[in-house]
């Protein structure tokens, strides 16, 4: 997992890259496959157990949309949702860009979003429930006027298709799941409102003093000119 996040660090930087306005999507995410199979001179990457997800504008409402033909417009928001994969096992990763200024909100609500995501990290430690680390996540974004009470994180590890996600443990309310370490997690607390949506997540590996962050990736909303 740790060359898997090597391969999703490629990956997300081109089709950060190529993100411009004007630029087609499907052209993107052809930058974001090269650079995920090509991976490093030391080794490459394989396919994915799911393909890249890249919502831009009104798409960005709502989570697993992948790309069409269209360009990207100025004045809008792209998620991208990638994974790197190294024998299989996979170490996904979100961050979202917008081409131009973000509405003050968005602004707002993405830095919200990684304070609260670091928070909800630093709460993943052995021997802490799986909603205990959502009730950390939720407590802080609720007095931002932000509510979500859906899951904000999966297992994830060894995967083939259909997903990267194990289906084993989540985090999110009512999931009593206790954090042990050897645990791996993608932990993407992903807001979809009505005119746009932001992710920004992180993978973990649960270790015996708390949780290690895969990869080492600017956290912030990536806003292009």
């Amino acid at each position: 997992m740790q060359d898997a996040a090597k391969l999703v660090e490629l990956a997300m930087q081109a089709g950060i890259n190529a993100i411009e306005s004007g630029t087609r999507q499907c052209d993107a995410v052809a930058k974001t496959y090269s650079a995920q199979i090509h991976g490093t001179d030391a080794f490459g990457g394989e396919y994915t157990s799911l393909v890249p997800m890249l919502p831009s504008g009104v798409g960005t409402t709502t989570p697993h949309l992948t790309w069409n033909s269209g360009p990207f417009n100025h004045g809008e928001a792209t998620i991208l949702e990638l994974a790197g994969c190294r024998m299989r096992y996979h170490c996904p990763m979100s961050r979202t860009v917008h081409l131009g200024p973000p509405p003050p909100r968005m602004a707002e609500v993405a830095d919200v979003t990684v304070d609260a995501l670091n928070i909800a990290i630093e709460a993943a430690k052995p021997g802490v429930t799986s909603e205990e680390v959502h009730q950390m996540w939720n407590t802080y974004v609720k007095r931002y006027g932000i509510e979500k009470d859906s899951r904000m994180g999966y297992s994830t590890g060894l995967n083939y298709p259909p997903d990267w996600g194990e289906h084993t443990l989540s985090i999110r309310p009512g999931d009593k799941t206790i954090l042990q370490p050897g645990m791996t997690l993608h932990v993407i607390p992903g807001i979809w409102l009505d005119n746009w949506g932001i992710e920004i997540s992180e993978t973990i590996h649960i270790t015996d003093q708390g949780a290690m962050k895969f990869y080492d990736f600017p956290q912030h909303l990536v806003v292009k000119d």
